[in-house]
């Protein structure tokens, strides 16, 4: 037996990108030669909002004023937890020298870029997770202006919670504005901003996009597509934790694909039955898009053994990877593609999502096969130099100009040429491309 699905997703997570690219562009477009007016503009079309745009110190602390007591509390642990996690992270880049042949010294440095724009979600849900994910990982990574920009509501403004947990993972800067206009705003330095050099965090697919259009004038974490989740299930796995796992990930959109790999038929099949019931539990907005993405993108698989289930997910390369099956160790050392892994009952998306340490923008649509999540490390840039002594540069200089040569780089292999005359006056030396 290969793969047997015993529900098959009748849709795919890809949207209609082309018209999505044309209205995003011409948004692009616009509000880079309108500056400061255009963006306004697409906030009061978009935002349904006219409130300061830059969040100033009395607005912010007039958030935290709104925000529980305990919510402060939870946001602060979650926040102390992500800020351990990429410290630990940062302290696995360090800058090294070596000497590659004697008298040559070549070297690595790890520098943070200057400018960091982190988009919050805040529409559908408000995403306060994000905040502490982007901002905190920018903070780390040493960035000096850390941008966080989050759709406001008609009204109200950005949420509390999402400002108060922003300020406190250390954003210099807290901008209420969300989508297309958000991005161009922090991308294009607009409102007395500095322009940012890499656009990080989640958002829906004209944030997406933008981010996407951008990339190469900007950095950026990566390309994003609806969020996606994998669980791979043994017969020992509870039914009722699956299936509450497949479902608390189907509610983040219509078109987020859940799927279930498993070699155990019984485990599969009660897992089906009770997936409907508890999507029929949720609140209205979430069981519409917990429904949509169950019907339409859900699968359920099974496989004859662990390996053909490790192979399954390795070929999705899920986002999220939840492993619920003996012998844990096993599955950490074969599985290779996914953004990150939940090992164990124990563990959940959802504490990687809110509050466990690990971040929660990770690479979706099959993207875990070459790249992985947010992390301190995508704010950072890995330079090397080098220096030489004389003596050195000889066997250098005469490998370089052999190789231009051969190449047809001529201006390449004189300037080692001139080196080796300067420095090496009374010698010969063969520098011809055939040696």
């Amino acid at each position: 037996m290969t793969r047997e699905y015993l529900k098959k997703a009748t849709h795919t997570a890809a949207s209609d990108a082309s018209q999505v690219t044309e209205t995003v562009q011409a948004i692009l477009d616009e509000i880079e030669v309108g500056g400061d007016a255009a963006a306004l503009k697409y906030a009061a079309r978009f935002d349904k909002y006219d409130g300061n745009v830059i969040l100033s110190a009395e607005e912010i602390a007039a958030a935290a004023d709104q925000v529980p007591e305990q919510v402060k509390r939870d946001i602060h642990f979650a926040h102390a937890n992500v800020k351990r996690f990429a410290e630990a992270q940062k302290e696995t880049i360090r800058d090294i020298e070596i000497e590659v042949i004697p008298g040559l010294v070549a070297g690595q440095k790890s520098i943070p870029v200057n400018g960091a724009g982190c988009y919050i979600p805040g529409g559908r849900y408000s995403h306060i997770a994000s905040a502490i994910m982007t901002v905190t990982t920018a903070k780390v990574a040493g960035c000096d202006n850390i941008v966080a920009c989050s759709p406001p509501r008609p009204g109200i403004g950005v949420a509390p919670a999402i400002v108060y947990a922003a300020n406190i993972c250390g954003a210099d800067t807290i901008m209420a504005m969300g989508g297309v206009q958000g991005v161009a705003a922090m991308a294009f330095g607009l409102f007395g901003l500095p322009k940012a050099n890499i656009l990080v965090g989640p958002g829906n697919q004209f944030v997406a996009e933008a981010k996407r259009i951008l990339f190469g004038r900007v950095g950026i974490d990566m390309f994003a597509g609806p969020t996606d989740s994998l669980i791979l299930a043994d017969g020992s796995a509870d039914p009722a934790i699956v299936a509450a796992d497949l479902v608390g990930q189907a509610e983040h959109g219509y078109n987020s694909p859940v799927w279930l790999v498993t070699d155990e038929r019984a485990l599969a099949e009660e897992v089906m039955r009770l997936v409907p019931l508890l999507i029929d539990e949720l609140p209205d907005t979430n069981r519409e898009n917990a429904t949509a993405a169950w019907r339409d993108y859900g699968e359920v698989i099974l496989c004859a053994d662990r390996e053909a289930m490790a192979a399954a997910a390795d070929d999705y390369a899920p986002e999220h990877l939840t492993v619920q099956a003996g012998d844990l160790d096993w599955w950490l050392d074969r599985l290779s593609c996914y953004g990150s892994l939940f090992l164990g009952e124990e563990t959940t998306v959802a504490f990687g999502d809110k509050a466990s340490g690990t971040n929660h923008v990770l690479p979706t649509s099959g993207a875990a096969t070459y790249t992985g999540g947010l992390s301190v490390h995508k704010y950072m840039k890995i330079v090397t130099w080098q220096r030489s002594t004389r003596d050195a540069s000889r066997p250098i200089a005469e490998a370089t100009a052999r190789i231009s040569r051969l190449e047809g780089m001529e201006g390449h292999a004189r300037t080692a040429d001139i080196r080796l005359k300067k420095y090496f006056p009374d010698q010969e030396f063969d520098l011809s491309a055939d040696g």
